[in-house]
């Protein structure tokens, strides 16, 4: 993984990321008291800026916290972040702490302020073999708290269930409980079946996700059917295409899944099509306002 960008935004400052610092206090560091967003930045801006804001106001206001700043002053940081860090390609990291307390109360207090960080770094490179071959992933019961509709920094288990992936070769963990299909350690997933996209409704046991919504609205404008269905295990291993949904990679195929191939064992003509559509999205998107008028 590349190292980050060098400049970053902490508590109402620029300054070198080398340079900054947060309390032990920090109710972010001691309890994961904390939200974030990953947010793309292609060709100098940031990508479904509106929807990665609206699901950090979620988080924010299901975890009790106010939203440090309007989705204006919001775009305006961001911008700057992206300028003052050399432009063109690289995501932002947004993380919002409830901050740090005089010591360590597992009480909330409200009249704490709030720590705001963001950094920058490069995306990650998608190696056309990647695109080419698809990716392995495994499966693995789900061990994750019950509100995963949060975007909270308390990833333990997420960390353990990719790092289980990576010991076995896998790009990704795929979590499943009760028989059914939840989403990755890091990712959304979908599958096809006979040329239509199925995905599991929401609910606190998955992460709305910006790049699944985008996928099925791209879907929806090229006439590939979608469903909202609740996808068994059995539906997830017999699938014809597995879909993982990144903010930072977009859509990558699944082509072999706990050692067996998906479907032809290449990707397929879903996956193909979407990665297609996401780019002549990104064109489309590219010079307008991150905010409607």
């Amino acid at each position: 993984m590349a190292a980050p960008l060098p400049i970053c935004w902490l508590n109402g400052e620029f300054l070198p990321l080398a340079e900054a610092r947060i309390s032990p206090l920090d109710r972010g560091f001691l309890f994961a008291d904390a939200v974030y967003e990953v947010v793309p930045v292609y060709a100098g801006r940031p990508f479904l800026f509106v929807e990665h804001i609206a699901r950090l106001e979620r988080s924010l206001g299901e975890v009790r916290m106010a939203a440090p700043m309007a989705r204006a002053a919001w775009a305006a940081l961001l911008t700057e972040l992206v300028a003052r860090n050399g432009g063109g390609d690289m995501y932002l990291y947004l993380h919002v702490s409830r901050g740090a307390d005089e010591g360590r109360n597992h009480a909330l207090n409200p009249a704490l302020a709030p720590t705001v960080f963001l950094m920058a770094a490069p995306l990650p490179a998608t190696d056309p073999a990647v695109l080419e071959n698809g990716v392995a992933a495994v499966t693995l019961a789900d061990q994750r708290w019950a509100r995963c509709d949060i975007k909270s920094t308390a990833l333990l288990a997420n960390v353990l269930a990719k790092s289980a992936a990576a010991d076995a070769g896998a790009t990704e963990a795929i979590l499943l409980a009760g028989g059914r299909l939840r989403e990755g350690s890091s990712s959304s997933v979908m599958v096809v079946h006979g040329g239509a996209l199925s995905a599991p409704p929401y609910g606190p046991e998955i992460l709305p996700g910006t790049t699944r919504e985008l996928a099925l609205r791209l879907c929806t404008r090229a006439g590939i059917p979608v469903r909202i269905e609740p996808v068994s295990e059995a539906a997830l291993r017999g699938a014809d295409e597995i879909l993982l949904g990144f903010a930072t990679r977009g859509i990558l195929a699944v082509t072999r899944l706990d050692g067996t191939p998906v479907g032809s064992g290449r990707p397929g003509p879903v996956a193909r099509r979407l990665q297609e559509l996401f780019a002549a999205y990104r064109a489309e998107l590219a010079g307008t306002p991150l905010l409607p008028a």
